[in-house]
C-alpha cells in the first residue's frame, strides 16, 4: 500500500471542544499505532480531507512520525475553498499551522461551500487516490458522519480490494486504560 486515507470523526462528535482535551492524546497514540507497521511495510502518503477532529489529529501524528520515517508525505485535500474560515480563530490558526507543513494541499472545488456534492466530489477523489483508509468510527457508539465514507469504503473494499482499517472507541479507551496503569 502506498497511499492511506485518514479521517473520522469530527471534535463535537466526540465532545471535544478544544486541543487541551486528554482524550485526544489518546486518538493520535491509537492512529500511530495503525500507522507505524504500514509506514515500515512501505506507506508513502497520509491523506486526509483537513476536518476539524481526526483528521487534523493524524496530521500531527504524520508530521511527528516524519522525523523518524522521512520519505513519509502528508497530503490534506480539501472539499472546498477556505473550510476553516467560518471556525473559531484558535482553530483557524491551529488548521493553518498544519497546512504550512503538508507536503501537498489542494481543493477538490476552487470556491467557497456551495453544497453537499463538493464532499460528495472529495470523498470520491480521496477513495479513488487512496489504496486504503484508516477510520477512527464506531457505530455502536451512535451514528455519526464518518457512516457515509465507511459505507463507501467497504463497498470498495468488495469490488477492488480495497484495505479498510478501523479505529474503534474500545482500542482509544484500551491505550488510555494502558497508559493509567503505567501511572
Amino acid at each position: 500500500m502506498k497511499s492511506l486515507l485518514v479521517t473520522g470523526y469530527r471534535a463535537h462528535e466526540l465532545n471535544i471542544f478544544d486541543q487541551k482535551n486528554k482524550g485526544i492524546l489518546y486518538i493520535k497514540k491509537a492512529i500511530e499505532g495503525k500507522l507505524i507497521p504500514l509506514v515500515e511495510e512501505g506507506l508513502e502518503w497520509v491523506v486526509t480531507s483537513g476536518q476539524y477532529g481526526v483528521d487534523l489529529w493524524a496530521c500531527e501524528v504524520v508530521i511527528e512520525m516524519k522525523r523518524r520515517y522521512p520519505h513519509l508525505k502528508l497530503s490534506v485535500i480539501s472539499a472546498y475553498l477556505n473550510p476553516e474560515e467560518k471556525w473559531k480563530e484558535e482553530k483557524q490558526d491551529y488548521y493553518r499551522d498544519i497546512l504550512k507543513q503538508v507536503d501537498y494541499h489542494g481543493t477538490v472545488s476552487h470556491q467557497p461551500y456551495n453544497g453537499v456534492w463538493q464532499l460528495t466530489a472529495r470523498d470520491d477523489l480521496l477513495l479513488r487516490k487512496t489504496d486504503g483508509i484508516l477510520l477512527f468510527y464506531d457505530e455502536d457508539a451512535g451514528e455519526a458522519s464518518p457512516k457515509f465514507i465507511k459505507q463507501r469504503a467497504l463497498k470498495k473494499q468488495e469490488q477492488d480490494g480495497y484495505m479498510y482499517l478501523n479505529i474503534t472507541a474500545e482500542d482509544v479507551q484500551g491505550i488510555a486504560d494502558e497508559e493509567r496503569r503505567e501511572w
